[in-house]
């Protein structure tokens, strides 16, 4: 059996992080995606990276999967995807659902607060 803190340790092993500095150089690219996989309520709360596609922790595999009548276009297996949530356990783990998911470059920013404290672009949703 796994615990989270198993979990947390696979998906930080096999997903790089990415410094708030990097993905704030990268974002706004057309081969990059920048994904807040917060939910809903903490997204209208704080707003968002500007420009991120925010789909929900929940929703992920649904969103991400072409053969899923859910699947959000965004989603392009050739582009880099940047995934961030509040403090980086989330996209941690949603990143490495994206690597299951045959997703090849993942990267964890971590938290929103990196992005802002970095003084990346926010936009309210």
């Amino acid at each position: 059996m796994k615990t989270v803190q198993d979990m947390l340790a696979a998906a930080n092993a096999e997903v790089p992080r990415i410094p708030a500095e990097e993905a704030k150089a990268m974002a706004g690219q057309p081969q990059v995606v920048l994904l807040d996989v917060r939910d809903a309520a903490e997204v209208k709360a704080s707003g968002k990276a500007k420009g991120a596609l925010a789909v929900s922790r929940g929703l992920l595999e649904f969103r991400a999967d072409p053969q899923s009548p859910l699947h959000d276009a965004a989603f392009d297996r050739a582009k880099t995807i940047i995934v961030y949530c509040a403090s980086g356990g989330r996209s941690a783990l949603a990143g490495k659902t994206l690597k299951d998911m045959g997703y090849t470059d993942v990267r964890n920013l971590g938290g929103f607060k990196d992005w802002v404290e970095a003084g990346g672009e926010v936009e309210t949703v």
